[in-house]
């Protein structure tokens, strides 16, 4: 099932959701933990079921579940047994069918829109060790040691009813590399494949972007290609070094510009994002075809995407 390729056959852009762990804090919730968002899975699910319909309600057309920083490593650390962390796991895909569900069956809501996709997010090894590394992508580890990593849980989270798999915040090649393969044993299951950057041309770890894109983008699996996690700055150069580099859909959705510091566990910095509509309009016209938020981005940040991004003319689109 690839559901962008289904939305745009029909409408011009998909439209992601936000930030959810921010969201999560900005709502109250303490997440200064190793499970981060996935925490409150087990703790406050219905805050999580609150801020999936927040963003529906803005116009988002996914929701990314809360299983970036959810493992089987992670929960039977936190004293769980291998099914109730599978369990939780899978509660990540029920919470955001749940709120699509709700959201959908309101008639009015299904106006001049998309029925919305759950997109599982897999996050990379480097969130599971919770200090920073999805930025950096130095963990050493070989793509049979992250494909035994990731395997079961990407089975879960499939067998759970994700529309498709986000791998997201990607600061490595090697990791690609082992998520492509692990797609190969779930067939027709789909992913989009994003990667955190270090600046207007290379990921996290250093490999330039125009030939990671190039490896992995011609998978049939990969339904797009793209960045998150990264400075809106960076935007438009990376766009343009996609498109050179791949005909399939281009899927951006940064944070706010600002800088996590894994010591203090705070953000600082200059926001980027203050003019979030004109920033993703100009995404868009440079060739970008999913676009959304991450860190420390809101729920009116994707009202204000929605707002120009529904204006647009209801036709088919070749990405």
């Amino acid at each position: 099932m690839n559901p962008l390729a289904t939305i745009l056959q029909t409408w011009p852009l998909v439209i992601l959701d936000g930030a959810l762990a921010t969201e999560l804090e900005r709502r109250g919730a303490d997440l200064n933990d190793p499970l981060w968002s996935a925490k409150l899975v087990l703790e406050q699910p219905e805050l999580i079921a609150q801020v999936h319909r927040a963003y529906f309600r803005t116009g988002a057309d996914c929701a990314t579940t809360a299983s970036y920083q959810a493992t089987f490593e992670g929960f039977e650390k936190r004293g769980l047994s291998h099914a109730q962390a599978r369990a939780a796991l899978q509660k990540s895909i029920a919470l955001a069918r749940q709120a699509r569900d709700d959201f959908w069956r309101d008639e009015k809501n299904r106006v001049g829109r998309a029925k919305p996709f759950i997109a599982a997010s897999i996050g990379p090894f480097g969130a599971f060790l919770h200090d920073g590394s999805e930025y950096r992508g130095a963990y050493g580890l070989s793509e049979n040691q992250l494909m035994d990593f990731h395997r079961e849980r990407m089975g879960a989270l499939i067998d759970a009813g994700a529309d498709m798999l986000a791998c997201e915040t990607l600061p490595n090649l090697v990791e690609a590399r082992a998520l492509v393969k692990l797609l190969e044993e779930f067939p027709g299951t789909t992913a989009w494949f994003s990667f955190t950057a270090r600046d207007e041309r290379h990921i996290s770890h250093g490999e330039p972007f125009a030939d990671v894109v190039a490896e992995i983008a011609p998978h049939p699996q990969v339904a797009a290609i793209g960045v998150n996690c990264s400075s809106p700055r960076w935007m438009p150069a990376l766009i343009r070094i996609a498109r050179a580099a791949t005909a399939k859909p281009i899927v951006v959705y940064p944070n706010s510009g600002e800088t996590y510091d894994v010591t203090t566990n705070s953000w600082h910095g200059v926001i980027a994002c203050a003019d979030f509509g004109p920033q993703t309009r100009a995404w868009y016209e440079l060739g970008a075809r999913v676009i959304g938020g991450c860190c420390r981005t809101t729920p009116e940040h994707i009202q204000e995407l929605a707002a120009w991004a529904r204006s647009l003319d209801k036709n088919p689109v070749t990405t």
